[in-house]
């Protein structure tokens, strides 16, 4: 397979595409194929309509956010036209307008974020050190505490991080850079600790990357949703990289922040942008407000038949 990703990486350079493009592309089908690998599949059949849809279903069962998965589904798509015009395959198994995840038209933006009551029981879960590792426990703590998205998680190099300053240097979409705050002591001492502690005993030590895994100089995104989504069987709910994100962005504007420091520390590109995905209140506010209204009413009508008995 590994045969298979590099002439696909050829072709989409002599195909002129972009080395982002390139990259975001052969993450994606790496995903893919590794899969594949855990499924046993014949190495034969790189892809099929059978493994697409199968691989699509995982996706969605692990709540990936919409538009990851209509990414990853766009690569898959761009790489069965790779294997169809080398011949590898016949058909053209993938249909974007059909394939792509679609999102009623008009439809609200429902907004999921942890509530208190499950931020507190990830964090008691996150100190038993015989199920976390500190490097995990400090995965649970970045984004949790600065918003940022998986990528941009797994991409933080160790000059970074300013301890000076208490400042992370974060690179996003389009190589736009963000500074954000790491004054919270815990973070920049579990920082301390994995640095000093496990990241010392690993083989990879010498890398760039804060963080590393066993297999690799830096640690792969699928790698984070994976551990989270264990994580999620243990605390009993569900766990993703964006819900952190959720979580971080509907935290700062309960609490009075206005929503243009909201957007610049989340590294949205417009105001609108931020308004669109965190304006929206949660589901559980929604209820809250429908059953205050509800006692209300209620309280109403008692005292109206205290009054005309």
């Amino acid at each position: 397979m590994s045969g298979l990703l590099e002439g696909f990486r050829q072709w989409l350079t002599e195909e002129g595409r972009a080395p982002k493009t390139i990259e975001s592309y052969i993450g994606d089908i790496k995903g893919f194929q590794q899969y594949l690998r855990e499924k046993s599949s014949d190495e034969s059949q790189p892809l099929s309509r059978f493994s697409f849809v199968r691989y699509k279903q995982l996706l969605l069962d692990k709540d990936f956010a919409v538009t990851t998965i209509n990414k990853k589904v766009n690569s898959l798509k761009v790489y069965n036209d790779f294997l169809q015009k080398k011949g590898i395959v016949d058909e053209n198994y993938i249909q974007l307008k059909k394939d792509q995840v679609k999102i009623a038209s008009g439809s609200e933006h429902m907004v999921t974020a942890l509530s208190g009551e499950e931020v507190e029981r990830l964090l008691f879960y996150l100190e038993e050190q015989t199920k976390v590792s500190c490097r995990n426990k400090l995965i649970a703590y970045i984004l949790l505490y600065t918003g940022i998205r998986v990528t941009e998680l797994v991409n933080i190099k160790l000059a970074d991080i300013d301890a000076l300053t208490s400042s992370l240097t974060v690179r996003g979409k389009g190589g736009k850079v963000r500074e954000i705050s790491l004054r919270r002591q815990d973070v920049l001492q579990l920082i301390k600790q994995y640095q000093q502690g496990e990241r010392v005993q690993s083989r990879y030590r010498e890398s760039e990357y804060l963080l590393v895994s066993q297999r690799s100089e830096k640690m792969h995104r699928d790698a984070v949703r994976d551990w989270l989504a264990k994580v999620s069987k243990d605390v009993g709910f569900k766990l993703h990289p964006h819900l952190f994100r959720h979580t971080f962005a509907t935290r700062l504007l309960r609490k009075g922040v206005d929503l243009t420091t909201v957007s610049k520390l989340t590294g949205h590109s417009t105001v609108n942008m931020t308004a669109k995905f965190y304006i929206q209140t949660t589901r559980e506010e929604k209820q809250d407000a429908v059953e205050k209204l509800y006692k209300k009413f209620m309280e109403g009508c008692r005292m109206v038949r205290k009054w005309n008995p």
